[in-house]
């Protein structure tokens, strides 16, 4: 189950994007989120997420972290109602308790952690497009012509944590076939079967350390300068979500600093659309961010279109 949430290889549209132009779009998305406070706008950036990250075949993925999302979204939900109480629109006055007093509960509390929750659910999502659609060592690759050593560290680090879900799911396999039930047994008994899993992973972890070591070496590592085995080429589609990501966050922007795209929540809740001029960024927003959608869509159903970006 862990291994699901790592990168996977499909040879899929958005995979065979330039980690610069794909970089640039899930910044973009998570600026965006970040920025925006109008549930509107907020589920917009939900709805372009889910679409790129149906366009990822990457839904049954999404699932996990959704299943995550949903319950700090719950957790959100209960607990800001009940710490604050700005909110004019009283709908629930409790009892009073020592030493705390008497706990209400507002409209406006209640639509905030709604719309936070919501805001948590854009974040946790543009990390699962992430895993999705770049390539860690691609993504690491351009960090590497500023600092080389450090994205060596970098890429050996997030390699750790899936290498060693792949490794333990191996290791159960292998223990298994030996009989070892690991649903069987006491708490005493099963820690001891658990523990001496560890130990075989630890175990392997060591030789994988010591076989990279040996291919840097073999390899020449830092003897001279950085050599490159494959090169990302930059084609059209690159540059069209690349503008696409520009627009949309130059329209963000442009709402933000004229009233648009934010909304107030204390004392009283104020009006989701204020205006034409919120639906007009709203729109130009999406359909900029949508691109990436877009020509995936094309780039599966036009043959034409596939042969020009």
């Amino acid at each position: 189950m862990a291994v699901k949430l790592f990168y996977e290889e499909k040879g899929l549209f958005l995979q065979n994007l330039h980690p610069l132009a794909a970089m640039v779009f899930l910044g973009t998305l998570l600026v965006l989120a970040l920025a925006f406070t109008n549930p509107l706008y907020l589920a917009g950036i939900l709805f372009v997420i889910v679409l790129t990250v149906w366009g990822a075949d990457g839904l049954a993925v999404w699932e996990n972290y959704l299943k995550i999302g949903l319950a700090m979204m719950l957790l959100v939900m209960m607990i800001n109602p009940l710490v604050v109480h700005a909110g004019k629109t009283i709908i629930w006055h409790g009892p009073d308790i020592p030493f705390l007093g008497r706990p209400t509960i507002s409209l406006e509390a209640i639509y905030y952690g709604i719309a936070m929750s919501v805001r948590l659910l854009d974040i946790i999502s543009v990390f699962c497009l992430y895993n999705l659609i770049i390539h860690p060592d691609k993504a690491l690759n351009l960090l590497s012509r500023l600092a080389q050593k450090s994205a060596l560290v970098i890429s050996l680090a997030t390699r750790l944590f899936p290498a060693m879900a792949r490794n333990i799911e191996h290791i159960k396999d292998v223990q298994r076939m030996r009989g070892v039930d690991f649903n069987r047994g006491t708490l005493k008994t099963k820690l001891r079967k658990y523990s001496s899993l560890f130990n075989i992973l630890l175990l392997s972890s060591l030789e994988d350390a010591l076989g990279i070591a040996e291919s840097m070496q073999a390899r020449a590592f830092g003897s001279g300068p950085r050599s490159c085995y494959s090169q990302n080429f930059w084609r059209p589609r690159d540059a069209l979500c690349l503008a696409g990501s520009a627009l949309a966050l130059l329209a963000g922007v442009w709402g933000l600093t004229h009233g648009h795209g934010g909304y107030t929540f204390y004392p009283q809740l104020g009006y989701l659309i204020d205006g034409p001029g919120t639906v007009a960024v709203l729109l130009t927003v999406l359909l900029s961010l949508s691109i990436p959608v877009a020509l995936n869509w094309g780039w599966r159903h036009c043959l034409f279109l596939k042969s020009k970006i």
